[in-house]
């Protein structure tokens, strides 16, 4: 290979892009400032709590997100560490969002399971965590928290093992929690790392590693603690799942790590083991096989997110893509696979949150966002190649809740279907017409209600639009396979509406399931999907 393929490919086996995933309020924001603190990314932890102050996390960026204090939109960022880049995709927990979320999933290749120590495995994480095992991609858990009353360390990891049907293994184990947390023992090492509190929003705190073996353990843990320690480690050793790093990453085995991100405490030792147990990008899988950064020497990128007025001043769109392969140079022209021309891609960056950073060069595992003049779609493939090819689509979820919108001023009415087009090809919303009418009736899908209120802030801050949502009672939505069908001509029931979307593509809304059956008996050789295409 030249010294120019050497240098790109060192510079991707450098990188690590994965993404974080909770329930709400498990500590994933903060988690996220710690690494970018050791990172020295940031100097200054902010705060998704604190009413009072008018700092907020790092990668919490909409207004609204600062007013609710919940992430509603995943935040891309990277920083350096030990040799490393590091690309984190920090996702919305809240379950209204979790398209989002899947979306992310697919451009990342490895993934940060934080889980609260005294409420174990939640309902979303449950359902993110159904994702990562579709993708197979390796998941590595944080509990964090325990630094207060904690569940029993046990009953911890067979909640983990039978609610996400993952084999744990613990790289270190937890001496105590809330005020009797002494720190937590590597057992690897055998040397207990203690616990003190740190200065929040900070790095500082002395970390002090003892072997269990010392006399001088006594002075910070009790005998009784001590020998609870041992017991619990023998009783682990003998029974629980051995590591193994083939498993791991094949997703079939977690590593899991104590520790309380608000107070740091091993947040910097899970950070390393992360490191050292992960890989560099991984291939992607395309209509053409699977595409090796390692091996392709081509650009490559498809997208996964599309973000508009991320800066007010700016009224801009963002298309954040994940390089697959090669090197990407700012300015570079790529073919545009579903666009069928070439395209520039111009004013490329990296985010730190909302703000910007202008580059210069990036390479496959990087995430970076570039100018959309509005021709990118969710799923779209970027290429240099010659070969032409497309990337695995990204499913559209199918949307749970239904609601006729309209806008209150009738003369806002362009910027009323601006702002509700942006809105939907970011994939927040999904927006149908009725069969056989125009614009004027519009219903926009969601897959979870708290969208509605986001919806309805951003058309009102972003784009001077006031709206009325007029629920419908519709549950279920079904894509129409069939090609030839005659809309017309279709028989359903009263609890069924024919609609089309962006593309014109035939669906079908139904009240309830039973509806769903009786429409395709009606009529003949009607083949109706759950899932849409992006």
């Amino acid at each position: 290979m030249s010294q120019i393929a050497d240098e790109i490919k060192n510079q991707i086996n450098k990188r690590r892009t994965f993404a974080i995933i909770s329930h709400p309020d498990a500590g994933k924001t903060t988690l996220t400032e710690k690494f970018l603190l050791y990172g020295g990314a940031i100097n200054l932890a902010g705060s998704v709590k604190g009413k009072a102050t008018a700092r907020h996390a790092v990668s919490d960026w909409m207004e609204i997100e600062k007013e609710r204090g919940i992430s509603v939109t995943s935040s891309v960022l990277q920083f350096n560490y030990g040799g490393y880049c590091i690309n984190i995709l920090d996702t919305p927990g809240h379950q209204d969002f979790s398209e989002d979320t899947y979306r992310t999933l697919m451009a990342a290749d490895s993934a940060v399971m934080v889980i609260d120590a005294s409420k174990g495995v939640e309902a979303q994480t449950r359902k993110l965590f159904k994702v990562c095992t579709m993708r197979h991609i390796p998941i590595f858990t944080f509990i964090n928290k325990m630094d207060r009353e904690a569940m029993d360390t046990f009953e911890l990891l067979d909640d983990i093992e039978n609610e996400l049907g993952i084999a744990t293994c613990p790289v270190n184990w937890p001496i105590g929690s809330g005020k009797e947390f002494k720190g937590v023992y590597d057992r690897n090492t055998r040397k207990v790392e203690l616990f003190s509190d740190t200065h929040k929003g900070t790095t500082q705190g002395e970390v002090r590693k003892i072997s269990i073996e010392d006399d001088e353990i006594g002075q910070w843990v009790t005998d009784a603690q001590l020998a609870q320690l041992r017991e619990e480690i023998e009783l682990q050793d003998g029974a629980g799942a051995k590591f193994d790093q083939a498993l791991v990453s094949k997703g079939e085995l977690s590593p899991v790590f104590f520790g309380s991100a608000l107070t740091n405490f091993g947040v910097e030792t899970f950070l390393k083991h992360f490191l050292s147990m992960t890989t560099s990008p991984l291939p992607r899988k395309s209509d053409k096989g699977a595409v090796d950064p390692m091996e392709e020497k081509d650009f490559s990128a498809f997208v996964f997110k599309i973000q508009a007025n991320m800066n007010k001043a700016h009224r801009d769109r963002i298309a954040f893509m994940r390089i697959c392969s090669g090197e990407f140079e700012a300015g570079m022209d790529v073919f545009h696979i579903q666009g069928g021309k070439k395209v520039r891609l111009s004013q490329p960056q990296q985010m730190m949150a909302s703000e910007r950073k202008m580059i210069d060069k990036a390479y496959g595992g990087d995430i970076i966002g570039v100018f959309d003049p509005g021709i990118f779609s969710i799923g779209d493939t970027l290429t240099t190649s010659p070969k032409r090819f497309t990337y695995e689509g990204i499913p559209t979820f199918a949307p749970e809740h239904f609601a006729r919108v309209r806008q209150v001023d009738t003369m806002k009415r362009k910027q009323f279907i601006k702002g509700i087009n942006q809105i939907a090809q970011e994939g927040a919303i999904q927006i149908f017409q009725e069969f056989n009418t125009g614009m004027e009736e519009i219903i926009v899908g969601v897959v979870g209600v708290l969208q509605f209120d986001v919806l309805k802030y951003r058309l009102e801050n972003e784009y001077n639009v006031d709206i009325r949502l007029d629920n419908l009672p519709y549950e279920y939505i079904r894509w129409i396979e069939n090609t030839d069908i005659d809309l017309d001509r279709l028989t359903g029931t009263s609890g069924m509406k024919k609609v089309k979307d962006l593309k014109g593509r035939p669906l079908l809304l139904f009240v309830n399931d039973w509806s769903i059956r009786m429409t395709v008996d009606r009529n003949k050789g009607l083949e109706l999907s759950e899932f849409g295409r992006s």
